[in-house]
């Protein structure tokens, strides 16, 4: 039966079909279901036009190996309205492919409590979701920002990206073809799962990408090298051109004459031209201009009258050409960037070093129009799209924004985005039936997915404002003390209520100190000096500081000890000092590290209190506090810059621990009495590791829970082998557990990011080593 009633009845089979096997869904997300409910359950919901959280269960998203869900949700038509798990799982599983299921529906239940929390007026506490119950991890309290419309991850930073539509009235077969800086091309489909392997294609960065006909793309390299690839089925099907001694720094098409067919045009950095035959990539015989030995970015276009013109951007200028002679067109404050060209002929767009985007025509007579396009940093990529049928420009930034402006006078289009937590790399257009999709790269590795809607970005924020420290309070009273951009906030976790403490001043490292069980919080502030705010209603007189320091304070921390008033700080200037709260004077200052000190810790044993300190140099040291002079040698921790540093007591009373987390993604144990070498290392292969830190079980086992790029990994300190991987979606600064109880068989954490804070407990009797699938991984 064909027709809308033939239509009708196929989706109501469907509609009926997803109900039936709902309710065939384990209630236990722990529980693996039936595997055809795992890979077929949401696709007959969305055929049955209810895709949500009712007729997909959140219990099964855990288990969900379709990887069909992106596009799914991307489909057209209109959405159900109760899709709040959907679409929290949607965000989320780029990251968490290849976690256990355990994992899985840890980070489902905590990224569902975040975007749910975030959006309410007041902090709630959280009460675990059902069917959540049994998740070794319960949410406190988060305000912390989901990820937007991760289409995609990837292991190093994606510099280049294309689409290709391998036959032109399908726009819903369109391809993405990324470049990273490890030389390798990927092929995605519309929901980011892989069209094909990766290709490892060149030597060096895969710097530029060329749409050309037929689903076929040139590539461009650091190595010098310019290669084919056919996308659709993709491999590469030309040999390479290569120059050596020099790399590509532009590829763009370019019609020297009306009858003839557009050629190839590669640029390297010694000022080398040539033209391409885009079929057999042999070289053609077309005219070029003469150039000065220097990188240079190229872009064919047209004049106003229809004739051929090659524009080419060196320095801060940019000329064309015209088969015959070169003149300048246009010369710019800062380096050009990047360089597109509208097809209105005769006009074109630069973005400039100095965050400039500007719009010129050919002619003499033709009038500049010029703005900011971004907060800081370069314009460090330009594309033209279409909105609405109308021709935009689309710019990223190294703020990490993108824009939409008119390329006619540079009116912005909407409101800017806040599309990555690091600068955009990347973008391109994804056509589609319903409209115009931008896709965006960054580097903080992910590709993400813009659907566009008229004049605004369908998903995402116009920004955040990013969190750059944080303190929580021991227990049970918990107050949460949180620098978001240049204001500072106490928050109780129990009531919700919150209030200001600083106002339009950064802040780089906050603490909470007890000298006498009253409440203080010393916050570093960017004139090098430490604040100490109390709580509470103020009287009007400015908190005391302490001063001392020569650059700002990168770490803060309160030493143990009942009515301690003592305070530790490391600083960038290299020192780390020991502060009396009460006196609000320094009482000692250890030099002895050559560049910034980025993090303290510190414990109590039967002599007194152990400081210790990391920093940039790469060196651990441990100080006494009571004898006010470094105990042991010095451990070279080989991890490059040290981020983050934690005491250990092993079970059986085996002597104090040390664990570092360093920049090259790497945690590592440490003997202080014996530092010859480390006695264990952990390696999640989740980046640069920022924050670590350490509990004990009821059951006495040690766990190091580490911040990564996208998640936080649990690890058995003794056993070697990990526990839990948690997934954020973006990078978590600090790590830190709050005094519990003796007995409490559950820990706080607080983990903090640019994105936000999420307060959570760990329960000690559910955690369990991360195990494989029962019946082997999900297929991607």
């Amino acid at each position: 039966m064909s027709g809308p009633a033939g239509e009708n009845r196929h989706a109501e089979i469907h509609r009926q079909l997803a109900a039936a096997l709902a309710e065939l869904v384990p209630d236990d997300p722990s529980i693996p279901p039936h595997p055809y409910l795992r890979r077929h359950l949401a696709q007959h919901a969305a055929q049955g036009c209810v895709l949500d959280d009712t007729h997909v269960p959140p219990a099964l998203l855990p288990w969900e190996s379709s990887s069909g869900l992106g596009r799914l949700l991307a489909g057209e038509g209109d959405r159900p309205v109760q899709q709040q798990w959907l679409q929290t799982w949607a965000t989320l599983e780029p990251y968490a492919r290849d976690l256990s299921p355990l994992s899985r529906l840890t980070s489902l239940h905590l990224a569902h409590h975040a975007a749910m929390s975030r959006h309410t007026s007041s902090p709630r506490p959280g009460a675990p979701d059902a069917p959540f119950d049994r998740s070794p991890v319960t949410p406190l309290w988060s305000d912390c920002a989901s990820p937007d419309n991760v289409w995609a991850l990837n292991d190093a930073d994606v510099v280049s990206l294309t689409s290709t539509v391998p036959r032109p009235r399908a726009p819903h077969q369109a391809l993405l073809v990324t470049g990273d800086d490890h030389g390798v091309v990927r092929v995605l489909r519309r929901d980011g799962s892989a069209s094909a392997p990766p290709i490892p294609l060149h030597e060096g960065a895969v710097a530029h990408l060329l749409t050309l006909p037929e689903g076929i793309v040139a590539t461009g390299s650091t190595d010098g090298a310019v290669a084919m690839l056919d996308a659709t089925r993709g491999r590469p099907i030309r040999p390479v051109v290569r120059r050596t001694g020099a790399w590509v720094t532009a590829l763009t098409l370019h019609r020297p004459r009306d009858d003839r067919p557009p050629v190839l045009l590669a640029a390297w950095s010694d000022g080398h031209l040539a033209a391409y035959d885009t079929t057999t990539l042999k070289q053609a015989r077309v005219p070029l201009p003469s150039i000065s030995p220097a990188p240079s970015l190229l872009r064919g276009t047209t004049g106003p009258d229809g004739s051929a013109l090659l524009l080419v951007a060196q320095h801060d200028t940019v000329t064309g050409f015209d088969g015959r002679t070169t003149r300048i067109l246009s010369r710019h404050p800062a380096p050009v960037r990047t360089l597109v060209a509208p097809t209105e002929p005769g006009l074109y767009a630069v973005g400039d070093a100095d965050g400039t985007l500007s719009v010129h025509g050919v002619d003499a007579a033709s009038r500049t129009r010029s703005t900011r396009a971004t907060t800081s940093g370069a314009v460090t990529s330009l594309a033209v799209v279409t909105v609405e049928g109308r021709e935009t420009l689309a710019s990223g930034g190294a703020d990490g924004t993108v824009r939409l402006w008119r390329a006619e006078d540079l009116e912005p289009v909407g409101a800017s985005l806040q599309a990555h937590s690091e600068a955009v790399t990347a973008l391109t257009a994804l056509p589609e039936r319903s409209g115009t999709r931008l896709i965006t790269a960054g580097s903080d590795h992910t590709i993400r997915n813009w659907p566009l809607a008229g004049a605004e970005f369908r998903h995402g924020r116009t920004g955040w404002r990013r969190v750059t420290a944080s303190a929580l309070s021991s227990g049970p009273a918990h107050l949460l003390a949180v620098t978001e951009g240049t204001t500072t906030l106490v928050r109780s976790i129990g009531t919700g209520e919150k209030r200001s403490v600083i106002d339009d001043e950064p802040v780089t490292a906050l603490a909470w100190a007890g000298p006498h069980h009253r409440p203080v919080l010393a916050a570093a502030l960017s004139d090098n000096s430490i604040a100490l705010h109390t709580p509470g209603p103020g009287d009007g007189t400015p908190p005391p500081r302490l001063r001392g320091h020569f650059s700002p304070a990168l770490a803060l921390l309160a030493l143990p000890g009942d009515g301690s008033g003592l305070l530790a700080s490391g600083s960038a200037d290299g020192t780390v000092r020991l502060w009396d709260l009460d006196r609000h004077r320094a009482v000692a200052v250890f030099d002895d590290h050559r560049f910034s000190v980025r993090c303290l810790a510190a414990t109590r044993t039967d002599d007194g209190v152990l400081l210790a300190s990391g920093g940039s140099d790469g060196n651990l040291r441990v100080w006494d506090v009571t004898a006010l002079a470094q105990r042991g040698p010095t451990i070279r921790c080989g991890q490059n810059i040290v981020n983050d540093v934690a005491f250990v007591r092993p079970r059986g009373g085996a002597g104090l621990r040390l664990v570092t987390a360093g920049q090259n993604g790497t945690l590592r144990l440490w003997d202080p009495d014996a530092p010859s070498g480390h006695l264990a290392a952990f390696d999640p292969g989740d980046g640069e590791l920022h924050a670590v830190t350490a509990f004990r079980t009821h059951g006495r086992r040690v766990v190091l829970a580490a911040a990564g790029a996208t998640g936080i990994h649990l690890w058995d300190a003794a056993a070697e082998r990990l526990l839990l991987q948690i997934v954020t979606g973006r990078p978590v600064s600090t790590l830190r557990t709050a005094p519990r109880p003796e007995g409490e068989p559950s820990t706080v954490l607080l983990a903090t990011g640019e994105a936000g804070t999420m307060i959570f407990r760990v329960h000690h009797d559910r955690l369990r080593p991360d195990r494989p699938w029962p019946d082997g991984p999900p297929p991607t």
